[in-house]
């Protein structure tokens, strides 16, 4: 059986890899860890074809601990069971290594089932997954590892991944050929040494050119490319095209977006937008691009263009507002400060005073009972109780709504 062109070239050591380079430079933590042949419990996170399972290959080698590999889409608990029970076996001296791949289709009890042996060190976790592990993997076998983030490949480092494979197969390559070949990839290596291998197999001489490759790779994979820091670029510049209130801007990222497939991407930017800039501005706006997007979603591209063209539009000229943003982050850093750990004992959900209580009963007051729904009490924790999150901003809502509540509260 033909070994597939992406298994051959797999590396073998960290100095072939390609990509990664915030991960693998000399004197980072990451790299020192590794030459130190200390190996901790680990979470892998990124796109396919970057290096992820390759990386877990090689730390097995350098760390002289058995390898046991599961594919979270197929392993059931039994065949977790049969990894823990190798820990006391003669040929795991060293201990063992579980490479977890696509963990997040684990169910929480199977990865709660490795906890105990992962605190206990008996075995050392490396875990991989496509998806953000923050939402998709138990927290308590999170704070047991280290995350780490895998990045796209540039598609300068997918050309030296490209050369390396044309010098083993002993074939020529153009150098358009060879750019768009790892443009095309977007930032997958595997898909693209794919694409090569297929190339490959159909040369009438011993070179490939251009042409071949725009014979096997479709325009649409390649208008915009994902595996670059432009994808990144993209996005931002989409979200600050709405925020600066720039219609025709915010279309024209939104069409590279959703012509390079980035569908998910752009509803996402969208619906940040709608709290993040405008807001309290337009507080109906939140609705109507939600309904947008759940339109676009269930539609389908390219159907899809045409509710989030609307949203954009909608989002790019609305009234702004970032007053809910600020606040929100200004409270955030005041709870990552420790502040405000005591709620007032009015708010508190306490309807019986112990005996040692310096102050009896509850008096919180019922802002209903009152005129207006308003009554003056203090909400906020003793030590931050005249703080100030919310600013009211200059839209016509806001100080709509500011005016009626300085009527309110100074009656």
């Amino acid at each position: 059986m033909n070994r597939p062109l992406a298994d051959i070239m797999r590396p073998n050591t960290l100095e072939e890899m390609v990509g990664q380079t915030h991960l693998l430079k000399e004197g980072s933590v990451f790299r020192n860890a590794l030459n130190n042949k200390k190996v901790p419990n680990m979470i892998f996170y990124g796109p396919p074809g970057t290096g992820k399972t390759t990386i877990a290959n090689i730390i097995a080698k350098q760390s002289n601990l058995s390898l046991y590999k599961l594919n979270g889409t197929s392993a059931s608990t039994e065949d977790i069971k049969k990894v823990i029970g190798e820990i006391d076996s003669l040929f795991n001296g060293n201990g063992i290594l579980l490479y977890l791949d696509e963990i997040q289709y684990l169910n929480k009890k199977q990865q709660q089932s490795l906890l105990e042996f992962v605190e206990s060190g008996d075995i050392t976790l490396i875990a991989s997954t496509t998806e953000n592990p923050y939402f998709y993997i138990y927290p308590a076998l999170i704070s047991r590892c280290v995350v780490f983030e895998f990045k796209a490949i540039s598609s300068k480092e997918i050309e030296k991944g490209i050369l390396r494979a044309c010098s083993v197969l002993n074939i020529e390559i153009e150098e358009e050929a060879l750019s768009k070949l790892a443009l095309a990839s977007n930032g997958d290596m595997r898909k693209c040494l794919n694409n090569l291998e297929f190339l490959t197999a159909s040369l009438q001489n011993n070179k490939i050119t251009l042409d071949r490759v725009n014979e096997l790779i479709d325009k649409a994979n390649i208008v915009y490319d994902r595996g670059e820091d432009k994808h990144f670029d993209n996005l931002s510049a989409l979200m600050k095209s709405l925020r600066g209130s720039d219609p025709d801007a915010a279309l024209f990222y939104m069409a590279k977006l959703l012509e390079g497939g980035d569908l998910i991407a752009v509803c996402r930017r969208l619906l940040c937008s709608a709290s993040e800039d405008i807001g309290l501005a337009y507080p109906q706006i939140i609705p109507i691009v939600k309904a947008a997007v759940d339109s676009a979603l269930q539609l389908g591209m390219p159907e899809a263009r045409l509710p989030l063209a609307n949203a954009a539009i909608l989002l790019a000229t609305a009234p702004k507002s970032n007053a809910a943003c600020l606040a929100i982050d200004a409270a955030i850093e005041d709870v990552h400060n420790g502040l405000g750990i005591n709620v007032p004992r009015q708010l508190q959900n306490t309807h019986f005073d112990g005996k040692d209580a310096k102050v009896k009963g509850q008096h919180y007051l019922y802002p209903h009972d009152f005129e207006n729904h308003w009554v003056n009490q203090q909400y906020l924790p003793d030590d931050i109780k005249d703080h100030k999150y919310y600013v009211y901003q200059d839209n016509k809502y806001e100080q709509s709504l500011k005016e009626y509540w300085n009527k309110v509260k100074k009656k």
